[in-house]
């Protein structure tokens, strides 16, 4: 039986939209010379509250990439 990579989704936590975008745009370069299709892409921003208000602020970029023959 042989096994092939067929799709992986990278979720990874940065301080700023703009790490996030560039990490993305990064990936959309890339995905000719490594091999893979960029499928799905997101950035989020995340908060945590202490009673209510905001104390940490954070974005959550994820990726998700599609390998073929």
């Amino acid at each position: 039986m042989a096994l092939q990579l067929l799709k992986t989704t990278d979720v990874y936590r940065v301080d700023t939209e703009e790490e996030a975008t560039s990490m993305i745009e990064d990936a959309k370069d890339k995905q000719i010379k490594e091999g893979y299709t960029l499928t799905k892409s997101s950035c989020v921003l995340k908060t945590k509250k202490s009673k209510g208000e905001i104390t940490d602020m954070w974005y959550i970029c994820s990726m998700e990439k599609t390998f073929s023959d």
